[in-house]
């Protein structure tokens, strides 16, 4: 079972930048998709980039071109960069990985906090 590990949130303001890390504790290679989704109090966790092994990238619409998502297959390793903070990207960020199979296996890491104060 391949294990999740974020790193690179904190706190910064807005209009600066973050990058997220997200280690696999083994090969990327079995892993359909890779992803980030964020949670805030309250409210569902929401997608908010998708990485499918063919290379199609997916983005929440509020992001589109102020983050890009990637990988670094040979550091076991996928990013999140984040440009343009804004206030509203303050959550929770969680990285996501999916097998196919049949049937669907979901990994997820435990979070890192992101805060962009205005």
């Amino acid at each position: 079972q391949v294990q999740l590990e974020e790193s690179g949130g904190g706190l910064v303001q807005a209009g600066e930048s973050l990058r997220l890390s997200c280690t696999a504790s083994r090969s990327m290679d079995s892993l359909d998709v890779m992803g980030w989704y964020r949670q805030t109090p309250g409210e569902r966790r929401e997608m908010v980039a998708e990485l499918f092994n063919d290379g199609r990238t997916t983005y929440e619409g509020s992001v589109k071109g102020r983050f890009t998502i990637s990988r670094d297959d040979a550091q076991n390793t996928m990013y999140l960069q984040m440009n343009s903070l804004k206030s509203d990207d303050t959550a929770v960020y969680y990285c996501y990985a999916a097998i196919f199979g049949p049937p669907i296996r979901q990994l997820w890491g435990q979070g890192t906090q992101v805060t962009v104060s205005s």
